[in-house]
């Protein structure tokens, strides 16, 4: 995927709609001091380049009734990592996986309703076909919650233009 390059005012609507995620166009043409049809325009390019992916709720697993989240590391078997991914994304446990560099093929991150919910999970995950073996640590806190809105604030942007039009 390209690298968007993203002005202050990109980042501007980021924030807001961080701050204010059920703001219309209108709203944050207002808090931003913006017209709303620069809002629309440079919203509709952030969502067309891929920038902005979506609008879902940020659901809290914990609250939700899956408190115990856990990491695992697979290693995987030669030329097994469709098969392995296509077994992963049917556990709906496994909230997230990557391919990665490093110990380790693929690491998950796995939500569970309790510490015998867990063990099933990964019993489940080390039974797939193509994981040759896999380890796993519980988290305990969270210390830092994800957070792409802050790295794109600390990041050098140019000034806005406030246009709609592309750079």
């Amino acid at each position: 995927m390209a690298r968007r390059e993203l002005d202050a005012l990109d980042v501007a609507i980021l924030v807001a709609l961080r701050d204010t995620p059920r703001a219309g166009y209108l709203e944050l043409s207002r808090l931003l001091q913006v017209s709303r049809a620069t809002v629309q325009a440079r919203l509709e390019r952030l969502e067309r380049d891929g920038v902005v992916s979506g609008y879902g709720p940020d659901v809290d697993l914990a609250a939700a009734g899956y408190p115990v989240l856990a990491f695992a590391t697979l290693e995987i078997a030669q030329g097994r990592l469709a098969e392995v991914t296509a077994a992963m994304a049917a556990i709906p446990s496994v909230v997230e996986a990557y391919a990665t560099t490093g110990p380790g093929d693929v690491h998950c991150r796995l939500a569970a309703s309790s510490h015998e919910d867990l063990q099933r999970v990964l019993l489940e995950v080390s039974q797939i076909p193509g994981v040759a073996r896999s380890t796993s640590v519980i988290a305990l806190t969270r210390l830092v919650s994800h957070r792409p809105v802050e790295l794109l604030q600390a990041a050098e942007v140019p000034p806005a233009s406030r246009t709609g039009g592309s750079h």
